[in-house]
């Protein structure tokens, strides 16, 4: 028996594994550098750096009942039982089993010999431990293990890419509801100027002092201004259902919940120092760059698993128990009983199944190397254009701000040229109609201005903070 545990042993140590060892991709990477000092948010929420106290209730309540964010949770589950499973693969299955049997004899059967059988009626008790054991020669169940451990690192990386989408969904759902506050305020109040004059002219149009024209033209511009309103409002109802989505309410709590506003986009302060550049561990950083190599290191072992299927196979078999005719007498001196075997299986012919597996597995893997080489160039990309939308959104807010200002004095002056009487109602509306266009336009810049923001921090992995 030491022999034999000697050259298991010796078989163990001397086993290899077939198929390529993973190696990380060599991609044509740009002069990185890490001069600004910048690290992950590894402990903090990277929403904090907008100090808004409404923000972090919704992101907690988010990180908390969203129903993605279960799933993917789940999946990390799933992805460790199944690393659990590959890795019991490597080790000796041991079992307990127990039989009793009782038999009667035909007396017209084959097994009774007249003369010779004296008792038809017979008893037999057996209880072993039993012990199989396949030798991983040459690594088909460690190549197996290896995958299994790289899918469950891709699960978790992907785990954390769909909390890092959802916590960037909850924070432009949060800037779009107070862009679109602000908006419907924008609205409303020119909707109850418009309201104004039309009653003014329909006053006058009723008495003869003004033309059909020029009522019938106030019409038309508070009708296009109600449109707007409604436009609004409805866009507002839905973005609210969506946030609903985000955080995980029930039903109920879809029709009964009112979210708290806080600030007015415009009162929203926008971090004053963000990166300007792409820090050098951008390949660490990113979730998706961490589950696409995951599945590229899980496609490489399994090319090693696939040509491990060409080689024989192993197995041992081992079995060691008691026996005896009489229930009492199972454990006494000399109802012992074993069993030792081994085997060895080795593909002849498969009808061309294992090269078929193993083309497949290689086809899987330079697909999933051409995605690891794709998300990387889209994490580049993503990088790239929130660092120029941060710098350009902050430029546009400025010019737009401009643009306000410089309406407003000009429908301050129009005003009274129309008091006045200079000039013409319609000169006037044209002026308040633009000013109503810029608003708007400002609002949606300070939304860009602060989603420029969540999408720096998503394509930077979660955020930044100062060393």
């Amino acid at each position: 028996m030491r022999n034999l545990l000697l050259t298991i042993t010796a078989l163990m140590l001397a086993g290899c594994e077939v198929g390529p060892d993973y190696e990380q991709p060599k991609l044509d990477m740009p002069r990185l550098s890490d001069k600004e000092e910048m690290t992950i948010f590894r402990n903090q929420q990277w929403w904090s750096v907008f100090n808004i106290k409404t923000l972090n209730q919704l992101e907690e309540q988010a990180l908390k009942h969203n129903a993605d964010l279960k799933i993917a949770i789940a999946n990390i589950d799933a992805a460790k039982a199944a690393a659990g499973i590959a890795q019991g693969d490597l080790l000796p299955q041991i079992a307990v089993s127990g039989e009793g049997t009782r038999a009667y004899i035909s007396a017209k059967g084959k097994n009774y010999m007249p003369g010779l059988t004296r008792q038809r009626n017979s008893l037999d008790y057996l209880g072993v431990v039993g012990m199989s054991y396949e030798l991983d020669f040459f690594g088909k169940y460690r190549r197996a293990n290896e995958e299994a451990r790289a899918q469950l690192l891709s699960t978790r990386a992907a785990k954390d890419a769909v909390l890092l989408a959802i916590t960037s969904q909850v924070a432009k759902n949060y800037f779009l509801i107070r862009a679109l506050d602000a908006k419907l305020a924008i609205a409303r109040r020119t909707l109850r100027t418009r309201q104004q004059t039309y009653n003014v002219y329909k006053s006058r149009f009723r008495s003869g002092y003004c033309t059909e024209l020029d009522y019938l033209r106030i019409e038309s511009e508070m009708a296009s201004v109600k449109t707007t309103v409604l436009g609004l409002e409805e866009a507002l109802a839905k973005a609210e259902t969506s946030m609903s989505v985000l955080l995980g309410c029930s039903p109920r709590l879809f029709i009964e919940r009112k979210m708290t506003r806080e600030k007015a986009i415009e009162r929203l302060k926008i971090p004053n120092r963000v990166p300007k550049g792409i820090p050098s561990d951008i390949l660490s950083r990113r979730p998706d760059l961490l589950q696409a190599e995951g599945q590229l290191i899980a496609a490489n072992a399994k090319i090693g698993e696939a040509k491990a299927a060409f080689f024989p196979s192993i197995s041992l078999t081992g079995a060691f128990g008691v026996e005896s005719k009489n229930l009492g007498q199972l454990f006494s001196p000399g109802s012992d009983t074993w069993t030792f075997s081994g085997g060895i299986n080795l593909p002849i012919f498969t009808g061309g199944k294992l090269t078929s597996m193993s083309d497949a597995a290689k086809a899987k893997y330079r697909a999933a190397l051409a995605s690891y080489e794709k998300t990387v160039q889209v994490a580049f990309k993503e990088t790239l254009d929130a660092l120029i939308s941060n710098r350009k959104s902050k430029e546009i807010v400025k010019s737009r701000t401009r643009q306000v200002n410089a309406l407003k004095r000009s429908y301050d002056i129009a005003k009274k040229q129309k008091d006045a009487g200079l000039i013409g109602l319609i000169d006037l509306l044209d002026v308040e109609r633009g000013l109503l266009a810029c608003e708007m336009d400002l609002t949606t810049a300070l939304q860009d201005q602060l989603n420029a923001v969540v999408d720096l921090c998503k394509a930077l992995g979660g955020g930044w903070k100062r060393k």
